[in-house]
C-alpha cells in the first residue's frame, strides 16, 4: 500500500533530477519541429499511461 502511494513520488524526483529542460529544449530544435513535436506527444502519453496504472 505505501509503494503505490510514493511510486509517483520517485519518479517525479528521479525525472526532475535527471532532466534538464534547457538540454532538452535543444535538442528538440536541433533535431527539427516535427521531431520535437511527435517526441513531445509521445513523453505526454507515456506519462499519462504511467499514471493511469499507478492509480
Amino acid at each position: 500500500m505505501t509503494f503505490k502511494r510514493y511510486f509517483p513520488l520517485a519518479i517525479l524526483a528521479f525525472l526532475t533530477t535527471t532532466l534538464s529542460s534547457c538540454e532538452l529544449v535543444q535538442g528538440i530544435f536541433k533535431a527539427g519541429m516535427w521531431t520535437g513535436v511527435i517526441v513531445v506527444v509521445l513523453v505526454l502519453a507515456l506519462i499519462i499511461w504511467l499514471i493511469s496504472k499507478v492509480f
